[in-house]
């Protein structure tokens, strides 16, 4: 039987308990046990298809196709491996299986209510994890405590101590304790009142983590401890930090996972970090460093960071790979539409994926610019479908090209939907072609690669790319293309997949550290 490390928010959202999960999964895993991860979310989506990047940032893509927020990419990068679309459950989803099993009648005509209903099927989901070669499942609540949304999931996992028996859960509630600038004082009660909220539900927190910007005092730990009812040694400090990968060492320091495995009656041992901890004094280098390369990430979501957050960390991955400082800089498509002169200076440009006509101009003008220059550019997506927009256009002559997306009336639908229409999602395999440079970089002819696209490079007009300079270099097993690069290029490669999706922090995907291996011109 797996046993379960439940991870709750108090105080304010934001606080970093995606993060805080992640850290104990991946600790836990160094230590040689195995490790499975799951999201509750409250909102009614169904899942994160049609959530604006806007508010929850990007949308990522698990193996099995299933759809989350960016949280389910930072588990798969800390624990390196793959997650299923059972990972990523949201109350819509939970609603929509309790309404389904009652219009099926199989409620045997009781009254379907929260308790024990919804909780119920709260609690068949979370045991969907329990499998025998699972040793802990570490569950995020997400939200806050005190949200009413958020109170089918507090009183499922509470029901859980007792389904389970005592040493087979962990409660660890994650608040914020803010800093009076003035006094520099600590202030706790947000804290005792957060935990106060989740004890009023039937929740004993057995670990707090203390999220603040500055490091806690003796005082205010015990102060915590004492209001709190948590052993000292299980009030655990997370302070603010520039370098994302610091955070689970710096749990560990203070036992972090010693502490949750004792109250699992699991031993502890010295986790293996070495990895991690090379990789942690690379980006500490690479901050500090005063000649960074820089990169243009174009799109339309630049106003939101986390909108390409698994790209970013991909093409970051890959310079510390390479002992390379990235500055990676998010460059507006309508600013490139309007000036493509906002690229200059930039050792190379990413164009990012998406959906929409929105910005699509813009992403055209980057590829002509990274073509015509010669700038080391990958295209993803629909970057890669304005990629091949651009070049039937200029280079083949054929003016009125587009995507059938956005001109259905177009005499060159160089993009066209995909057989048959759908919103192709999850791994599929990719048939690179041989002598390609796509082939050096991968060094195999099959490989596996996640999409997520409604709109496919066209067969078509294959011959008269390969005739005016462009090769497709992948194809499905179909005989889609599914990737394409311009040999005369130093690098300019277009991919209607997301290799991001299958970048880890430890070990990133091919193309990224090709990309990069340009740019340093090695």
């Amino acid at each position: 039987m797996s046993k379960y490390i439940f991870v709750t928010g108090g105080v304010v959202s934001g606080l970093g308990k995606g993060i805080t999960a992640a850290s104990m999964a991946m600790l836990i895993k160094a230590q040689g046990y195995t490790v499975d991860m799951i999201k509750f979310d409250p909102y009614f989506n169904v899942d994160s298809l049609f959530l604006s990047p806007y508010q929850h940032g990007e949308v990522f893509v698990t193996e099995d196709g299933g759809e989350g927020d960016l949280v389910i990419g930072h588990y798969e990068r800390f624990l390196d491996q793959n997650l299923s679309e059972n990972s990523n459950i949201t109350s819509g989803k939970i609603y929509s299986a309790v309404i389904r099993r009652e219009r099926e009648g199989s409620y045997g005509g009781e009254s379907v209510q929260v308790v024990p209903h919804i909780t119920g099927e709260i609690i068949r989901t979370l045991k969907m994890l329990d499998k025998p070669e699972t040793d802990v499942v570490v569950c995020e609540i997400g939200g806050v405590v005190g949200d009413i949304e958020n109170h089918p999931y507090l009183e499922a996992i509470r029901q859980c101590k007792v389904a389970l028996g005592k040493g087979n859960t962990v409660y660890i509630h994650v608040t914020y304790v803010p800093i009076i600038e003035m006094s520099g004082e600590h202030k706790t009660k947000p804290t005792q009142n957060s935990v106060k909220e989740l004890q009023n539900i039937g929740i004993q927190p057995d670990m707090i983590v203390c999220r603040s910007d500055y490091a806690l005092d003796e005082s205010s730990k015990k102060k915590i401890s004492q209001f709190c009812n948590v052993d000292t040694k299980a009030i655990i400090e997370s302070v603010t930090t520039d370098n994302l990968y610091q955070v689970p060492l710096k749990l560990h320091e203070q036992n972090f996972e010693g502490v949750a495995l004792g109250k699992l009656k699991m031993d502890a041992s010295e986790p293996k970090l070495d990895a991690w901890r090379d990789m942690c004094v690379r980006a500490e280098k690479a901050q500090a460093a005063a000649d960074k390369l820089r990169i243009a990430l174009v799109g339309k979501y630049t106003e939101k960071a986390t909108a390409y957050q698994s790209l970013t960390d991909a093409i970051k991955t890959a310079g510390l790979l390479k002992n390379a400082a990235v500055d990676i800089t998010l460059v507006s498509s309508a600013a490139v539409n309007d000036d493509p002169s906002v690229l200059d200076g930039y050792a190379g440009i990413v164009i990012a994926p998406g959906f929409g006509v929105r910005g699509f101009d813009g992403k055209i003008a980057a590829a002509k610019y990274a073509r015509e220059n010669d700038v080391p550019c990958l295209l993803i997506g629909l970057g890669a479908q304005a990629g091949l927009v651009e070049f039937a256009r200029d280079v083949c002559g054929m003016t009125d090209a587009d995507s059938q997306e956005f001109n259905t009336e177009s005499p060159y639908a160089v993009v066209c939907s995909v057989e048959p229409p759908m919103l192709k999602k999850g791994a599929f395999p990719t048939l690179i072609t041989p002598g390609t440079y796509l082939s050096r970089i991968y060094g195999e002819q099959t490989v596996s690669e996640r999409h997520r696209h409604r709109f496919d490079f066209s067969r078509t007009y294959e011959q008269l790319f390969l005739k005016s300079g462009l090769v497709f270099s992948a194809h499905s097993p179909t005989g889609v293309p599914e990737a394409y690069e311009i040999p005369t290029n130093k690098f300019f490669i277009g991919t209607i997949y997301s290799p991001e999706y299958h970048s880890r922090l430890l070990n990133t995907n091919p193309i990224f550290s090709e990309f990069i291996k340009v740019m340093l011109g090695k």
